[in-house]
């Protein structure tokens, strides 16, 4: 059935999703709320993508870093562009996130009162996914017939140390290092409920210029984040998420530090078609359990999609 802009609502609410990473906050590096991140589409399609978000609490530009009682303020711009892909007859996708982060706010650093104000780009993050089963490199004219049953697919996510970064600083929005994020993802469809589940672990390189020369080295971080997704006939769709991720202790100069992170966040993600080649979506997602950072964020974000056949 044809939709009001020209496209079936269905294949709307399969296309819609694949550049939902660029809701994330510049903040988020393994606290990923991110519905949608396999689904297929069209091959050729492009996605552009502007939004705006806000962060509150222990806001964590870089999660190594050992403050207490912080109440870290952070207003985030996030630029995107992905690209859908035929990867050997596999749909696949490449996906580029820039964004740019102003923070302030205080906190404790061995019991002493710290306060920061600074501006600038974080890192920007790199992404290449393929999907192994159920999600074949289609034609808009074969991706018409399409329907969703079992996804499996797998990604990885570089993140590259360009962002702000002030090695005499403890608070910075970039992180003066490489991360790797392998992750794996699994999407069934029953109906008009997709269920997603979504294993990784991020890798990090050490930081060789921590507070003026020290050596900064982490633990893998392991992830695993789901989704439960309902979509409508007109298009929109309405996404449950949470998350669940624990590792990440620090070692500074050789010294291991009482790092370790176990946290669990849960969020709503809203998708709204505005036409046939525009959508807004929105996002929120608050701490509900942490040790190691805990912080609020909820934002907006528009998203332009064109070529591959529509």
């Amino acid at each position: 059935m044809a939709g009001k802009f020209g496209v079936s609502a269905r294949a709307w609410f399969l296309c819609c999703g694949i550049a939902a990473a660029a809701l994330l906050p510049a903040a988020a590096r393994a606290q990923d709320l991110e519905p949608r991140a396999y689904s297929n589409s069209p091959v050729g399609m492009n996605f552009l993508i502007g939004g705006y978000g806000y962060s509150s609490g222990s806001v964590e530009f870089d999660p190594a870093v050992p403050l207490t009682n912080a109440q870290l303020h952070n207003n985030f711009l996030v630029a995107a562009y992905a690209r859908s892909l035929d990867v050997w007859g596999k749909s696949g996708k490449f996906d580029v996130i820039v964004p740019y982060a102003s923070l302030s706010g205080s906190a404790l650093y061995v019991g002493q009162p710290k306060f920061r104000e600074v501006s600038g780009f974080a890192d920007p993050r790199f992404r290449f996914s393929v999907n192994f089963h159920g999600a074949p490199a289609l034609t808009a004219r074969e991706f018409a017939g399409y329907k969703q049953d079992l996804i499996i697919g797998a990604s990885l996510q570089v993140s590259a140390p360009l962002g702000q970064y002030d090695s005499s600083k403890l608070v910075n929005i970039g992180t003066n290092r490489w991360a790797f994020k392998p992750e794996l993802g699994f999407s069934k469809a029953w109906g008009a409920w997709i269920f997603e589940i979504d294993p990784g672990v991020v890798f990090y390189r050490a930081n060789t210029d921590f507070l003026n020369g020290g050596t900064l080295q982490q633990d893998h971080l392991y992830t695993v984040q789901g989704h439960i997704v309902r979509g409508f006939s007109s298009g929109v769709w309405l996404a449950l998420d949470g998350t669940y991720y624990t590792g990440g202790r620090t070692t500074v100069n050789g010294v291991e530090g009482d790092t370790l992170q176990t946290n669990t966040r849960a969020g709503l993600t809203l998708a709204l078609p505005v036409d046939r080649y525009n959508s807004v979506k929105l996002y929120a997602s608050t701490g509900t359990s942490s040790r190691g950072g805990d912080f609020t964020t909820f934002g907006i974000a528009w998203q332009h999609r064109w070529g591959g056949g529509y």
